[in-house]
């Protein structure tokens, strides 16, 4: 039962954790414009798959809750 603790708090598990997030941040972010019905391009999908910026992705996010076009979650970002 102590191994399993230890592995919990372990840098690896931790990493794989935050990985597992931001993969899913990604996910939801492409889902979120395909629900509204906007087209993604293969490009854009291509870019938000491939961050592992935690705080871009959640603008991507945001963004693509208001966007008129996919590619609108783009504008103004750094990445």
């Amino acid at each position: 039962m102590s191994q399993m603790h230890y592995f919990f708090r372990h840098p690896v598990a931790e990493k794989v954790r935050e990985e597992g997030r931001i993969e899913d941040r990604a996910e939801m972010t492409l889902r979120t414009l395909e629900w509204r019905g906007l087209v993604v391009p293969e490009g854009l999908r291509e870019r938000v798959l491939a961050c592992t910026d935690a705080a871009q992705l959640t603008i991507w996010a945001e963004r693509a809750v208001h966007v008129t076009e996919a590619d609108g979650i783009l504008l103004d970002s750094p990445a």
